[in-house]
């Protein structure tokens, strides 16, 4: 029962919500989206951290998405951002990183958008005022990310150095990749929480965790591991479409990054319905809208 209401007509439901509210469309489009911000946000990344104190942070990074990313996937990611950074590490941090900032803002607009849609409200922002919230919001990712696996680096620091002097025992290897990941999914349950209160164009109070948003991160841990076993093992994308088969291994995990974000704002709001018993429609209360 979820607040009264049975799985059955609750999973009824749902399905009803992503028919009408043509999730896997928005997940297209973001997956489209994400396509077009991911090599400038890892750009942005990779060009800010050797201003930080934290030494191998750039190599965390890399490492996890890494192992999130199908190989074919990563390999192109990894070749492109190592061949701008490389070469032009200087000029982004210039004009060039205008540049990267609104491709990656224009990733977070079409998610707010998206959210819109799930919350059923209409987007009353200006142009100028949403633009600067999906700016605002990548910002926040970006420090986010750089803050997450700064703590991962540093927890590393700290098992090498107890490690030189009392051994690697296996209860302390277990800790550290506990630690790790418990970092790593904490980091994703904030984004989520963020992406839920801040985004869509409705007030909503701030909870870092919610149904939808461990639902999220929970489809996407698995997904992104389960799709990374069966391209690597069953499907083979080069033999369809050539040259740009990495490319379309990237689009469709960036599909199902979008799937995850979209089918856990649906389970939140068909929750605050039920909770709510009826007594405020979808989105909540027009007045609270944000204008």
């Amino acid at each position: 029962m979820i607040h009264g209401v049975p799985l059955k007509q609750f999973l009824s439901d749902l399905n009803q919500e992503i028919s009408n509210d043509n999730v896997f469309n928005g997940a297209a489009a973001l997956g489209f989206y994400f396509t077009l911000a991911i090599f400038p946000a890892m750009i942005v990344l990779m060009a800010l951290i050797p201003y930080l104190p934290i030494a191998r942070v750039d190599e965390a990074i890399m490492d996890l998405l890494g192992q999130a990313l199908p190989p074919e996937a990563f390999d192109m990611v990894a070749g492109v951002v190592h061949e701008v950074t490389s070469e032009r590490r200087g000029g982004l941090l210039s004009f060039g990183i205008l540049g990267a900032l609104w491709a990656i803002s224009t990733g977070m607009y079409s998610i707010m958008q998206q959210l819109n849609v799930t919350y059923d409200v209409k987007e009353v922002r200006s142009f100028v005022r949403a633009r600067a919230t999906a700016l605002v919001l990548s910002l926040l990712f970006i420090l986010l990310v750089i803050g997450a696996f700064s703590l991962v680096v540093f927890g590393g620091i700290i098992q090498d150095w107890i490690g030189a002097r009392f051994g690697f025992p296996d209860a302390l290897l277990i800790f550290f990749t506990v630690f790790r990941w418990s970092v790593i999914v904490g980091a994703l349950l904030l984004g989520f929480a963020i992406i839920y209160r801040y985004a869509p164009n409705i007030d909503r109070k701030f909870s870092l965790i919610s149904p939808g948003g461990v639902f999220g991160v929970v489809v996407l841990i698995l997904a992104s591991l389960a799709f990374a076993v069966y391209t690597s093992n069953f499907a083979d994308y080069s033999a369809t479409y050539g040259s740009i088969g990495a490319v379309i291994i990237l689009m469709l995990w960036l599909y199902i990054a979008g799937m995850a974000i979209l089918l856990g704002s649906e389970i939140n709001v068909l929750i605050e319905r039920y909770r709510s018993k009826g007594k405020e429609p979808r989105g909540g209360d027009p007045s609270k809208s944000r204008r």
